[in-house]
């Protein structure tokens, strides 16, 4: 990783994602919170988390617009806007208002997949094609690390001075990065012109991940875990009200918990994708997810740390053979497509699992759900082990 941090390009990136990620960190989980203090319900805390990802949906449409423009300025116009759309949540101040946390997490959520496609696409710009892993392994340990202070900083904030502290961080967080982004200077490439009709065009991403062997496979695994890990955005609650016994400010303790179990799959992350090669680690991120959710069946709270610990060492895994595999299997011109429809061939599944989570944790015994959700992701990520051979790992060593 200190490879690639020695490319001033990058660097500069680096420092501008860094804002982001880290009012990220602090604004995503306290808007659940948001919710649970003012309506009382677990089901529509959990929902918040399902707004966001609805969205994915227009994937298609958000990677055939990324695709029509310049990475970098698109990348800093994306921010100032979603800045902007933060706003509203200035106007949140009781249980009447809370359709407006719901609007501006569906907006969030587009800008989100907006964002990551141009993002795909400006990394593999900047970026030598063996360096791929280690870049985004240095941004995944940071996004997890950021874990470790950002939700108990947002959680604090919140029960400190009310949501609006919390908006306006955000707001902060995306405008440095994009005058931070606004300064790098690299050499931009002009898109191409469509070479199809423009529903042909819209579909190319989801024609490439279909045609290309090792892709295909690996969102068919992941997707079929997908299915049921968005359970986990309500069931949290449930654990903390119902097992652990505690308020719903305790659920930011577990995800800084989960932290740090991302800060250290982060920094492996290129290394197993080095020895594992992209659907390999892709595998092991799906896989540790299973006995991470068979344990939060049992409510106990050093248990609790422990499945948490074992769950964020899975986030970054999945996420950094994922982005890479994308990004080394895709043509440059096409990456903002295929980057998008990956995230909506996952999201779909997740956004549907988040959403009948929330009904089943009303009906069903939450630890119920935490052990399908282990059988589940167990044999996802025995599926994706079984296809390894699909991706060989790149060369170990960089000039």
């Amino acid at each position: 990783m200190r490879t690639v941090l020695r490319r001033p390009d990058f660097r500069l990136l680096f420092g501008g994602l860094l804002a982001s990620m880290a009012a990220e960190s602090i604004l995503l989980l306290a808007l659940a919170i948001w919710v649970k203090e003012l309506t009382g319900s677990d089901g529509l805390a959990g929902a918040t988390i399902f707004a966001i990802i609805a969205p994915m949906t227009l994937a298609p449409l958000v990677g055939w617009f990324v695709d029509r423009y310049p990475r970098r300025p698109f990348f800093v116009a994306a921010n100032l806007v979603t800045a902007v759309l933060l706003t509203p949540l200035f106007a949140v101040h009781d249980r009447g208002d809370v359709w407006v946390i719901y609007v501006v997490a569906a907006l969030y959520g587009l800008s989100y997949i907006t964002l990551s496609a141009a993002l795909s696409g400006l990394i593999r710009q900047l970026v030598p094609v063996e360096l791929l892993a280690e870049a985004n392994g240095v941004l995944q340990t940071v996004r997890q690390g950021l874990r470790l202070i950002g939700p108990l900083a947002g959680a604090g904030l919140y029960a400190a001075v009310g949501g609006w502290v919390l908006a306006a961080i955000g707001m902060a967080g995306f405008l440095a990065a994009a005058g931070v982004v606004g300064a790098l200077r690299t050499a931009e490439t002009p898109p191409a012109g469509p070479q199809l009709r423009w529903p042909a065009e819209l579909g190319a991403g989801l024609r490439h991940l279909a045609g290309e062997p090792a892709l295909r496979r690996a969102l068919l695994g992941y997707g079929l875990g997908s299915l049921v890990m968005g359970f986990s955005e309500s069931l949290i609650f449930a654990y903390v009200d119902q097992g652990l016994r505690r308020d719903a400010a305790f659920v930011g303790v577990l995800v800084t918990v989960q932290g740090i179990g991302g800060l250290v799959g982060g920094l492996l992350s290129a290394s197993v994708v080095r020895r594992a090669g992209e659907v390999g680690t892709l595998a092991a991120g799906v896989t540790f997810f299973g006995p991470a959710a068979a344990a939060l069946a049992y409510p106990n709270l050093w248990l609790g740390f422990v499945a948490v610990l074992l769950a964020g060492v899975s986030l970054p895994l999945t996420m950094v053979g994922l982005h890479t595999l994308i990004q080394r299997r895709t043509p440059p011109g096409l990456i903002g497509r295929v980057a998008a429809a990956s995230e909506a061939v996952v999201s779909g599944p997740q956004a549907l699992s988040i959403g009948a989570g929330a009904l089943l944790v009303g009906v069903l015994d939450y630890r119920l759900l935490f052990a399908l959700i282990g059988l589940v992701t167990t044999l996802a990520g025995g599926y994706l082990w079984g296809n390894r051979h699909l991706t060989t790992p790149p060369p170990p060593d960089h000039p």
